[in-house]
C-alpha cells in the first residue's frame, strides 16, 4: 500500500486539476486544440486515482455512509446522475445533428445543389475519391449508415 499511497492522491489532485479546468473551458465554449480529448482521457485517469484513493482510505470512506448529511449527498449526486439518462427533448442545443442527418439521408444530388455543384461535376469529384453513389441514392445508402464514412462523402462535395 505504500507504493500506492506515493501516487493516489497526487494523481486524484492532478486529475481533478484537467477536468475542472477543461471543464469549464467546455462549458463555457472556450475549449480548443485538444481539450476535448484530454478531458475524456483524464476522465479515466480520474477514475483509477480515485479508486485507488479510496482503497487506501476506506476505514475513513465508509463512516461518511453514517452521517446523515455526507449520505444525503451521495444519494442526491447518484440521483441527479441517474436522471441524467432520461431523454431531454428541450428543442435547444445544436442543429448541426439534425443537418448532418438530413444531408446523409437526402438524394446525393439534392446534397451536390446545396454544395454548389452540378451533378455532373459531383458525381466526377466522388468517383475521383473512390465513392460510389448512384444516382437518386442517399450518401446513408452508399455507406450503410457508417457515420464516418458518410461525413468523409460530405467533406468530399463541400471541399473547395
Amino acid at each position: 500500500m505504500t507504493g500506492l499511497r506515493k501516487w493516489a492522491t497526487p494523481l486524484t489532485i492532478g486529475s481533478f486539476a484537467i477536468m475542472g479546468v477543461t471543464g469549464i473551458l467546455m462549458f463555457f465554449h472556450l475549449d480548443s486544440g485538444l481539450n476535448k480529448l484530454l478531458h475524456e482521457w483524464a476522465g479515466w485517469i480520474m477514475v483509477a486515482a480515485v479508486l485507488a484513493h479510496v482503497v487506501l482510505n476506506w476505514r475513513a470512506f465508509k463512516t461518511y455512509f453514517k452521517r446523515p448529511m455526507a449520505l444525503g449527498i451521495t444519494l442526491s449526486a447518484v440521483a441527479v446522475l441517474c436522471l441524467s439518462f432520461i431523454p431531454a427533448n428541450t428543442g435547444g442545443g445544436s442543429p448541426v445533428p439534425l443537418v448532418m442527418g438530413a444531408l446523409t439521408q437526402a438524394p446525393v444530388e439534392q446534397v451536390m445543389a446545396v454544395a454548389g455543384l452540378d451533378a455532373p461535376t459531383g458525381f466526377a469529384k466522388l468517383t475521383e475519391a473512390g465513392y460510389v453513389i448512384e444516382m437518386g441514392g442517399s450518401i446513408n445508402e452508399a455507406t450503410g449508415g457508417d457515420r464516418g464514412a458518410s461525413m468523409a462523402v460530405l467533406k468530399v462535395l463541400f471541399a473547395d
